[in-house]
């Protein structure tokens, strides 16, 4: 029973019921409830965050976004096994991608917020994120972690510039037309990470 994976009893079902409907099933889907569900988890990550640690801004904005990230919400969706609770039209079988399972999971702490109120969506972080982990958190993603942070706290497009030199790859990274940092690596792949690692800490101080 889906309630039990929750360890959460929902009073009004048809909350459940449209958090784990996509809208490839019915236009009484999920989305309205994604939108709501993602403010109430940032507010409920970082008030933890605040309340755990004396660090700066920085240090708190890059470990909220390791667990209100899509990898991280879906690894939540994967634990609790909720593959077979979800409601997907024909077109959608057997194609559960990453952002669906995170969207599924901030649908579901929004339905459990109007259920329950907020002590109740902080009950259910409690039990299923393992947000006292916090400081142990490592996340060799820079790529993917920049673009969360820039999106959270800036206006702007944002790109890589990336060229091949005699010991490699040179990566510059760009907000706008601001050049904030620049990377070295063997490999593209590893130039342009190394390049997202250095703008992190630039622009957060960590």
């Amino acid at each position: 029973m889906i309630e039990k994976k929750l360890k959460y009893t929902f009073k009004n079902k048809s909350l459940l019921s449209q958090a784990l409907t996509h809208s490839s099933k019915s236009a009484d889907n999920y989305e309205r409830l994604e939108f709501l569900g993602d403010s109430i988890l940032d507010f409920l990550v970082g008030e933890y965050l605040f309340k755990s640690t004396n660090e700066d801004e920085g240090y708190l904005t890059v470990k909220r976004s390791h667990f209100v990230s899509e990898n991280y919400l879906a690894s939540i969706f994967d634990t609790l096994n909720l593959q077979e609770d979800i409601m997907l039209g024909k077109s959608m079988r057997n194609a559960v991608s990453k952002a669906i399972k995170a969207d599924v999971i901030e649908a579901i702490i929004a339905g459990i917020y109007l259920d329950g109120g907020l002590s109740q969506a902080k009950k259910f972080l409690k039990n299923h994120f393992h947000l006292s982990d916090f400081r142990s958190v490592q996340d060799d993603n820079y790529k993917s972690k920049l673009q969360e942070l820039v999106q959270a706290g800036f206006k702007c497009a944002i790109k890589y510039v990336t060229q091949k030199t005699e010991n490699g790859f040179t990566s510059t990274f760009y907000m706008d037309e601001d050049k904030i940092s620049t990377g070295k690596g063997k490999d593209k792949v590893s130039a342009e990470q190394n390049c997202a690692k250095n703008a992190i800490e630039k622009l957060f101080k960590v």
